[in-house]
Parts: C-alpha cells; sequence; structure tokens
C-alpha cells in the first residue's frame, strides 16, 4: 500500500478540519497529544502537525505529499510549485487593509500623506503585490502579532490582516477600507508526488472532494 503523508496547520484550521478528516476516513486514531507524526483510521495516510507557515514548504519540498493550509499562508509563500485541487470551504475569512476611525483614509484609500503609506502586515509579500497594482510604492512593516496596535500609536497608517467577524477591528477603533481577497482552507499537493503516487493522491482527492460537497 502506497503510505502517503498530509501536513496540517495547527490551531483553527486543524480544529475545523477534525470534521472533514473524519469524512473522508482520516482522523487522527491515537490522542495527539505532543505527537507531531499522527497515525490515522487509514493506515496509508499519516498526519503531520505543523507551524501554517511551514505547511507549503512541507508539501514544496516533499516531507509531506499533500497539505491543508489557508489561501493567504499559499499566496504570502507563492504557490507556484504546488498543485490546489480542492476549496475545502472552511475558515473563510478576508485579508483587508484596516485603519483607524478617523483617519482620512476611510473616506479616501488613496489619500496622499506627501510620503510612502506605511503598511503594517505579516503579509510583506502580498502587501506589496496588492499595493503594486495600484501603482503605489509603500513601506511594509513586518509584524507578527498585536496588528491593530500598530495604527493606534503611529507605527503605521493602515494594517493588512485577516479579518473573521471583525470585532476586534471595533473594539480597537478600526474600520476596514478595502478588501484584498477572501481566503479559506485549501488542499494542496505536491506535484511528483502527484505523478509518482498518482493513483493514491486521486483517490484521496477524491475522497476529500465526495466529503466537501456533502458537508
Amino acid at each position: 500500500m502506497t503510505s502517503l503523508t498530509l501536513a496540517l496547520s495547527k490551531g483553527r484550521i486543524l480544529d475545523d478540519c477534525l470534521p472533514l478528516l473524519n469524512a473522508v476516513g482520516i482522523a487522527p486514531s491515537v490522542d495527539a497529544g505532543r505527537l507531531l507524526r499522527i497515525p490515522t483510521q487509514d493506515p496509508g495516510v499519516e498526519l503531520l502537525e505543523v507551524r501554517p507557515t511551514d505547511v507549503p514548504t512541507y508539501v514544496e519540498y516533499g516531507a509531506a505529499d499533500l497539505g491543508i493550509v489557508g489561501k493567504d499562508i499559499l499566496l504570502e509563500h507563492g504557490g507556484g510549485a504546488l498543485y490546489e485541487p480542492v476549496d475545502l470551504g472552511f475558515a473563510v475569512c478576508r485579508l483587508s487593509v484596516a485603519t483607524k476611525n478617523d483617519s482620512p483614509l476611510v473616506k479616501n484609500p488613496r489619500h496622499n500623506f506627501g510620503r510612502r503609506l506605511r503598511v503594517a502586515t505579516k503579509y510583506p509579500e502580498v502587501t506589496r503585490r496588492y499595493y503594486a497594482t495600484l501603482g503605489e510604492q509603500v513601506e511594509v512593516i513586518k509584524l507578527y502579532g498585536s496588528m491593530e496596535l500598530a495604527p493606534l500609536v503611529g507605527l503605521a497608517d493602515v494594517i493588512v490582516d485577516l479579518v473573521a467577524t471583525g470585532g476586534t477591528l471595533r473594539a480597537n477603533g478600526l474600520v476596514e477600507i478595502e478588501t484584498i481577497f477572501t481566503s479559506s482552507a485549501r488542499l494542496v499537493v505536491n506535484k511528483a508526488a502527484m505523478k509518482m503516487k498518482h493513483a493514491a493522491i486521486r483517490a484521496l482527492l477524491d475522497r476529500f472532494v465526495g466529503a466537501v460537497a456533502n458537508a
């Protein structure tokens, strides 16, 4: 039997995809605890639990045959080296530009400050590409957390971050002014594995497609 390895994001996506894994027949067969390599109900499939930003790398370099990861992370990583055959339809959110409620950018997102716009984000590549499509050069400030604080203390004019309900933005006096794209969890496949393990991967993909359709 061909053995397959599926890399999963820790956190929200892992929690959200457990019902789907169960429907596909590859839910963890043991209490994962601190395990990073997790056997499943299917003896031919093993799970790897890694950081969300590492999932595309594990799949691209063949350490995992498949992975489940948010579209936001794929776009930041650059997903050209991976197949992306299935939109799993959960963990839906949007990558948005947000600023303070009283910022002139609320009425005019193209407001000219007389200098480059300062943008705080953990998605620097996506951010640069987005503003490049608008013909703007911006100063990107890479942050790893507490994004909402940046405009409040003058570190940045705007933030680019994931938004689900918008509650955190509103609680901190921020408002969305532009949506860059909508993100959801995606199933990705290593291109070499798709050739070498085609039958096994195709069968697993069909199980995922069926489970998503019935969800």
